[in-house]
């Protein structure tokens, strides 16, 4: 039931901002699949970059799974698994239980592998990644800031980093897609889905991340936006 809104969403929404035309044919088992029209005057067009982006249980797996059967579409989902299990150990289920202890040691792993997301030779026109590593420093470095959960001297040395990377390093994208949802709906989702780190985060938590992320993407402070939002 809730494919068919999706696919209607994503078709409007990505039609609406004039990145391409949709052209719906046959797919894997039967699945719709999106054919993204090729410019055969410029073989050489510019590839775009597509982050999504959203509070945790926001629905950003479910609408890159969606985007996962089209034609000509790399699917870069957020590197979940490498955060959760470094050479046999687990910085992002530590980081739930003691922010204080090992928020920088998992920020500090976030953006190095959010950095190779981005750097990465793309293959396909369009690369449709989950969240980017301008969200990894604006929302979620910030909120262990904000929250007093990450030492000042940690935030700055994560700080200048990041903006070393943003100045020496092409990490642009071309779209942001805003996925909005309440952060009650979030931990509804959060608590149905049980992953075991998660296990652990309060409504609170999610609270904070939405304020940031209306912050950041609808109020449009304190932090650059960094591309076109759709939201």
């Amino acid at each position: 039931m809730l494919l068919q809104p999706l696919r209607s969403w994503a078709t409007w929404t990505l039609c609406r901002e004039g990145l391409r035309s949709p052209a719906w044919g046959p797919g894997k088992r039967g699945a719709q699949r999106w054919a993204w029209p090729r410019d055969k005057e410029n073989e050489k067009e510019k590839k775009s970059v597509i982050c999504v982006e959203g509070n945790i249980a926001s629905g950003k797996t479910t609408c890159l799974e969606f985007f996962s059967n089209t034609t000509d579409v790399e699917v870069l989902p957020e590197p979940v698994p490498k955060w959760r299990n470094v050479r046999g150990h687990n910085p992002l289920g530590l980081m739930y239980r003691d922010a204080c202890r090992w928020g920088l040691t998992l920020q500090t792993y976030v953006q190095l592998t959010m950095l190779d997301q981005h750097t990465r030779p793309q293959m396909s026109p369009v690369r449709l990644m989950e969240r980017s590593i301008h969200s990894a420093r604006y929302i979620f470095v910030e909120n262990l800031y904000r929250s007093r959960k990450m030492p000042e001297v940690d935030y700055v040395v994560l700080s200048e980093w990041f903006d070393w990377i943003v100045k020496n390093t092409d990490v642009s994208m071309d779209l942001i897609v805003y996925l909005r949802t309440t952060p009650e709906t979030c931990y509804q989702r959060l608590k149905m889905r049980c992953r075991e780190e998660e296990k652990v985060i309060p409504l609170e938590y999610l609270d904070a991340i939405h304020h940031l992320y209306e912050e950041w993407l609808i109020k449009g402070g304190p932090f650059p936006i960094v591309a076109p939002v759709l939201g």
